[in-house]
């Protein structure tokens, strides 16, 4: 028998547990809630989620965010004016080259004042068109706008070099007369074109590589909040559980808090990295089935066993327990005699993990289905973006027994 002052502190542990517990669901709602408002709204730089009160954002920007905001901000652009001046340096000795006849060049004769005043004319436009027509007509699918927007500015050019820069350099020649539309259209069109071209292949990688770290933060993301659903559905129902067990003030209850609280710590404090060392979460598959052996004492048969041929490998946090929660989840819920669950975890050698989970449960048993829920499609999207290709998960339910066998190559472990 337990003692009066025991069963006041059990009383009291068991109240704090149901504060907890209403304190989870009220923070999880909350925080679930403001996320489904806000998705649309933020932009994907800003996402963080929420995973037991802990907040979640990808290193890339931490580091971003500690950089001063001229930095981040010049980064980028002084790369684009390095990039954009060698372009202009290189067409600027191509273009000299090809309007000088003489045989003996030097930067005396290359780079006459008259052949700067063409370049520069050229330049000018290709400038007005990268950064004007380019951003405000062509990237927003306004063609027909760009296109003459694009005959102004080469009209222009042209105007310039017929009406001033010939009759400044070339009075006496080139000056005098017009060659023809087609003469000066090649002679002006291949410079401004290759600019052009250039910047488009420069705004084109930037915008993959933007793409590519949106896609990345996307995953990061989506992998954070898969976290934050499955932990709030693993403690609702286990705590449940418990309070039910301390409305009916069971001797058992300390223990159950006991092992509980082990399961928590792994939880809250050991699987907050992205990789886990693969024991450890093995052992907490263990410690979890131990928490629910007490629970269902000679109500049933509950088997466990592991075969870990090399422990240096790691695997994703929480991404097991699901499947064993899962398990006694609808065998104790659907039947109160007769308790059959089955958990086996074998890593080889060479890292491949073999996981099964079988469990029974009443034919008559009515639910969403046990191969439904959000914590197993949780799971599924958790493996299809951490391993895809290599895992493999078979689920086989014939209306009395569920069973879950989940094939993987895990990582190998990081010891630095």
């Amino acid at each position: 028998m337990l003692s009066n002052s025991h069963l006041d502190n059990n009383d009291l542990k068991v109240n704090e547990l149901y504060n907890l517990y209403l304190l989870f669901r009220l923070i999880s709602n909350s925080k679930c809630d403001n996320i489904a408002k806000n998705k649309k709204d933020e932009s994907v730089n800003d996402l963080v989620y929420p995973l037991n009160d802990v907040s979640f954002v990808c290193d890339s920007d931490l580091t971003n965010q500690r950089k001063p905001a001229a930095v981040r901000l010049l980064s980028p652009l002084f790369k684009e004016i390095v990039y954009q001046m060698v372009i202009v340096l290189v067409l600027l000795v191509s273009f000299s080259f090809e309007l000088d006849d003489s045989r003996h060049q030097s930067l005396h004769t290359l780079f006459t004042p008259s052949k700067l005043a063409f370049f520069a004319n050229y330049l000018a436009a290709a400038m007005v068109i990268n950064y004007i027509l380019l951003p405000v007509f062509y990237y927003r699918k306004r063609t027909v706008l760009f296109i003459a927007a694009f005959s102004v500015v080469l009209t222009l050019v042209i105007l310039v070099d017929e009406l001033i820069l010939e009759q400044i350099f070339y009075p006496d020649t080139r000056g005098k007369y017009f060659p023809g539309l087609l003469f000066t259209l090649v002679e002006t069109l291949p410079v401004i074109i290759v600019m052009v071209a250039f910047k488009l292949a420069w705004d084109s990688n930037r915008k993959q590589s933007e793409l590519e770290r949106l896609k990345s933060l996307m995953k990061e993301s989506e992998i954070q909040f898969l976290k934050s659903q499955i932990n709030p559905h693993f403690l609702f129902n286990n705590l449940n559980s418990i309070y039910s067990y301390a409305i009916d003030n069971s001797p058992k209850t300390p223990s159950i808090v006991l092992e509980l609280s082990a399961v928590l710590r792994y939880m809250l404090y050991d699987c907050k990295a992205d990789f886990v060392a693969v024991t450890r979460e093995i052992q907490h598959l263990e410690n979890y089935v131990a928490l629910n052996r007490l629970q269902i004492e000679n109500r049933g048969q509950i088997r466990f066993t592991r075969n870990i041929d090399n422990p240096d490998f790691s695997i994703l946090p929480l991404i097991l327990i699901v499947f064993v929660e899962n398990a006694f989840k609808h065998s104790t819920g659907s039947q109160v005699a007769n308790i059959d669950v089955e958990v086996c975890a074998q890593v080889s050698e060479e890292g491949g993990l073999t996981f099964l989970c079988r469990n029974n449960y009443s034919a008559a048993y009515k639910s969403t289905g046990s191969a439904s829920g959000i914590g197993l499609e949780n799971v599924r999207k958790r493996l299809a973006l951490q391993y895809p290709g290599e895992h493999a998960v078979d689920i086989q339910d014939d209306g009395k027994i569920f069973i879950v066998r989940l094939a993987m190559q895990l990582k190998k472990a990081d010891n630095s």
